[in-house]
Parts: C-alpha cells; sequence; structure tokens
C-alpha cells in the first residue's frame, strides 16, 4: 500500500471517529433528558433492567459486524458508565482495599466515570448504601469454588436493602515479587486464594510460609517493600503497587468465578430473564422444608440455588436462601410466593434482578 493511500485511509477513520462522537454527543443529550425525567420522579440513575436490554441489543448487532460481543459490551460499558456520570454522579462502595477482586468486579460493572469507595468491612458497605453515603454496594457472595460467603448471607438477612444485580467475574491469581521465584521466603494473601492456589503452591513453592492477609490488595501492598516477600493477588494489583508477576493465572483451576451482588434500595423491573432471592424461616415440623418447596414445582418455577444459615436466634433453627427464575413483580411468582408464605414462619424478599446468566 502506497503513502498516500494509507494517508487517505487515515483520513477517512479520522472523519468516521468525528461522527462518531457527534453521535455520542447526541446520546448524551437525551440521557440528560431522560435524567431530568427520572429527577422528577425520584426514579434512581442506573436501571439494571435497561443495562440489560442495550447489550442484549448489542449481542444481536454484533452477530452483523466485525467486532465480537464482548469488545462491544466492553465499549459501551464504558459509553454506559459515562452516562451515568451525566445524568447524577454515583459512588459505589465495595469491599475494599483498592485492586481487590470485588473492586474488578464493580470495575466491570459500573465502568471508570462513576465513583468508588473502598470500604474496611461488609457491615461497612451495608452501611455506607443505608446512610447514602454511597449509592450501590458490590460484594462477594459466593465463588464457584470455596461456595458461599457466609458473612455477607448473614447481613442480608437482617438488612433493609434490596439485590439489585449480580456479576459473574473470573478470577485469575498472579504471583507477584521483586525477588526471583527461588529466594521467595513468604507469600502473603487470603486464606481462600491460597486454597485456590494449593496445587501450584505446593509445585512451585513447596516449603514456602503462607501468611494470611486481610485481602489479596492489601497482601500487595505489605510485599511492596519486604524482601523475600512475594503476594498473590489481581494483575491490578501488580500495576498499583509496582510488583512485577512472576507466575501468571496460578489458580488450580481455569473455571474460578466469583458471584458478586449489587445492594440498593429499590428493586428493579422486569426484564424477561430475572433472578430473584428470597429468605425462608420453616417451621419446626416433619417436612416443613418440603412443603415450603412444594409451590415451586406446582407453579414450574426453577429454583437454580438453595443454601442454609443457622438462625443465630435460636440453636437448630435455620434459615435458607433461595434464588429462583422469574421476577417478583410476575403474577405466576406472586401466587407461588403466597403460597410458600403460607408454610413458613416468614419469607422475605431480597431482591429480583436480571439474571446475568450463569446460574449454577
Amino acid at each position: 500500500m502506497s503513502k498516500k493511500k494509507l494517508q487517505g485511509i487515515r483520513k477517512h477513520i479520522d472523519q468516521i471517529d468525528s461522527r462518531i462522537l457527534d453521535l455520542l454527543d447526541q446520546r448524551m443529550r437525551h440521557v440528560l433528558t431522560i435524567g431530568h425525567e427520572k429527577s422528577k420522579k425520584g426514579s434512581p440513575v442506573y436501571s439494571p433492567a435497561r443495562e440489560k436490554e442495550i447489550f442484549q441489543n448489542l449481542e444481536k448487532r454484533a452477530a452483523k459486524g466485525l467486532l465480537s460481543p464482548t469488545a462491544l459490551k466492553a465499549i459501551y460499558r464504558e459509553i454506559m458508565s459515562a452516562a451515568i456520570a451525566l445524568e447524577k454522579p454515583i459512588q459505589i462502595s465495595y469491599l475494599g482495599p483498592e485492586a481487590t477482586y470485588t473492586h474488578l468486579a464493580s470495575l466491570s460493572k459500573f465502568g471508570a466515570s462513576v465513583a468508588y469507595s473502598p470500604a474496611e468491612s461488609f457491615r461497612e458497605v451495608f452501611r455506607d448504601v443505608e446512610q447514602a453515603v454511597s449509592d450501590y454496594g458490590v460484594i462477594p457472595i459466593e465463588n464457584s469454588i470455596d461456595g458461599a460467603v457466609t458473612h455477607a448471607l448473614d447481613l442480608l438477612i437482617d438488612s433493609d436493602l434490596k439485590i439489585c444485580s449480580e456479576i459473574y467475574f473470573g478470577i485469575s491469581h498472579q504471583l507477584m515479587a521483586k525477588v526471583d521465584i527461588k529466594k521467595i521466603k513468604r507469600v502473603y494473601s487470603k486464606s481462600e486464594v491460597f486454597g485456590q492456589c494449593r496445587m501450584w503452591i505446593e509445585r512451585h513453592l513447596h516449603g514456602v510460609e503462607l501468611i494470611p492477609a486481610a485481602s489479596s490488595a492489601a497482601a500487595a501492598q505489605k510485599v511492596k517493600n519486604e524482601k523475600g516477600a512475594a503476594a498473590i493477588g489481581s494483575a491490578l494489583a501488580s500495576k498499583l503497587y509496582g510488583l512485577p508477576v512472576i507466575a501468571k493465572n496460578i489458580q488450580d483451576f481455569s473455571e474460578n468465578v466469583t458471584r458478586f451482588l449489587v445492594v440498593g434500595k429499590t428493586i428493579p423491573g422486569q426484564t424477561g430473564d430475572d433472578k430473584t432471592s428470597i429468605l425462608v424461616s420453616v417451621k419446626d415440623k416433619v417436612g416443613a422444608l418440603h412443603e415450603v418447596i412444594a409451590p415451586f414445582m406446582k407453579y414450574k418455577v426453577n429454583m437454580s440455588k438453595i443454601e442454609s444459615r443457622p438462625s443465630k436466634k435460636k440453636a437448630w433453627e435455620y434459615y435458607f436462601f433461595i434464588d429462583f427464575e422469574g421476577h417478583v413483580e410476575n403474577p405466576r411468582v406472586r401466587r407461588m410466593l403466597a403460597e410458600v408464605e403460607k408454610h413458613a414462619r416468614f419469607v422475605k424478599v431480597l431482591g429480583s434482578f436480571p439474571s446475568a446468566g450463569a446460574s449454577r
């Protein structure tokens, strides 16, 4: 290709970019108009239902073009993040510090244009949202290897906050240090992370001291100025704390996925592809759990998860966390829940939200 022809193509790209910017500006003007209407009605700026609708439309469009669905989603994630920030600046609380996997999951959901506030504990995340310090909170709820995050479940029991969205985020662990792997004497990370990398550690770091840290990001922060030490954490933690990655993707299983919940003060509308989470306390009698579950079969509602937790109020009394397909506003779901309530001590709707698709 001649230099002249190359310059011509680049000029054409510049012209296309200019048109894209004009269209983005038009889009943002419409966003502001919608934002004013939301403000009048007191509606939340972030709409999980509308977000899902946009991404579904993008997937259909991707089949006709050169960009993959993943690429289009990444582009529009940031466009939508900028749109949310333009309507009204919002803040997201997450289990910190910076560069934790909860931080990364939050970024994947809300993009780079909104504000983020790291919290020191699950309880602080809930408190920030309850007291309107933040608009939404992001917490891990279960891992495909380690199972449920029980402390998060316990907080959902007493909180008035609602689950309004979910995130499935693939976990990739990196070994980072300023020394050669043969000179590592100590490794810092969360206990769960050590468990997820157990076989790799046994093969490559046999006999090295493993020291639990509050988070994988806190581990990286500690290792930054400590000789002979390494941390296991995210690639973002490596960049943030200036630690070279000396071994990539050291988790024992590639399908290591954590499910996160977004908690807020309202339940989003129906999309047609939703999940509902409820908390159920069953009566103390033989067959009580069967009576609670029977309406799911009667109304053909698919239950995707059931998890038990001690009530902590009475010995041997348990709560059951149940996820199922459908929205609490759906008439069939309402009839089913009415029957569940007849057979339970109580039923609490924790939230209805667009399904992210990876139910187990």
